[in-house]
């Protein structure tokens, strides 16, 4: 009983922390999940080149699906990605949607639109299972959804409703400092402070104008979790839209390629890495 799957990393359009509506795009960056089911009734779990790592988020999304779908299994679940971990590249929701689809695939379970569960259902499990491990605040069914989904969706995070979702090919630039936020520690309070920015991006996202929202909402987020916007500030004129993805620290500008080289020139002077890679619509997908 093995199934795989890959999933993708997102940026944020519009974070969920302020009034519980979100919005991401997935980009170019995947995750892995390699998952052997047995009979021990124990699940296992591992990430690659972190051995240190917690690993209950994904054993909690097999245990959530064997529940569901299986008659007790247990095994081992492994991920390897190239989602930088904790760095507001939705690492966390790429390893659930990559556990998930592994292991239905693993118990024989069809995932697709005409199949036994819809991939829409699937990224729920994840969700639930993020929310069982207390690795999420707001459940981050927004960008959970767009890296199952691929393309840029809007959701409501309270009720795990897809609000919107558009298929969209930008290339994208990040640049992600060294050190690290992890998105359960993000200051809550703060964040509910510019919720009227927060429905304004949420105006602007569902009106299509994409590159806005990112804007205003990497502006307003930087401020409230005290991250500096001086990236921000530095791509605008290059850019379509910039923002700080997730609770950060990453930032993510999009545009057109030549706009964002002249954008890397500036981030590449800064400590961390900086990337060119470019969206995705096609979403997670099983493998075997």
């Amino acid at each position: 009983m093995y199934g795989e799957a890959v999933a993708l990393g997102a940026g944020t359009v519009l974070n969920a922390l302020a009034t519980g509506v979100g919005s991401a795009f997935a980009i170019d960056a995947e995750t892995t999940a390699r998952v052997e089911l047995d009979d021990s009734g124990e699940v296992r779990g591992e990430i690659a080149d972190s051995p240190d790592a917690d690993t209950a988020l994904v054993c909690r999304c097999v245990e959530r699906v064997v529940e569901r779908f299986g008659d007790g299994e247990g095994g081992y679940v492994r991920t390897e990605s190239g989602v930088p971990m904790a760095a507001g590249l939705k690492s966390s929701s790429a390893a659930a949607n990559a556990t998930v689809l592994a292991t239905l695939s693993a118990l024989g379970v069809e995932v697709g639109d005409d199949a036994t569960v819809d991939r829409e259902a699937a990224c729920r499990i994840g969700v639930d299972a993020a929310r069982d491990a207390g690795v999420t605040v707001t459940g981050a069914f927004d960008d959970a959804s767009a890296s199952m989904l691929g393309g840029v969706t809007v959701t409501d995070n309270t009720a795990d409703e897809l609000r919107h979702h558009d298929a969209v090919e930008w290339d994208a630039l990040v640049w992600t400092p060294p050190a690290r936020a992890f998105s359960a520690d993000a200051d809550v309070e703060r964040c509910e402070r510019v919720a009227s920015m927060a429905d304004l991006v949420a105006d602007l996202a569902l009106d299509g104008r994409y590159g806005e929202a990112m804007t205003v909402n990497g502006l307003a987020f930087s401020a409230a979790l005290g991250f500096p916007t001086d990236p921000a500030v530095e791509a605008m004129p290059h850019a379509d839209g910039v923002s700080l993805s997730g609770t950060g620290p990453s930032v993510v500008a999009v545009g057109d390629r030549d706009g964002l080289e002249h954008v890397r020139d500036h981030w590449s002077q800064r400590e961390g890495d900086t990337w060119l890679t470019t969206t995705r619509t096609d979403g997670a997908r099983v493998i075997e």
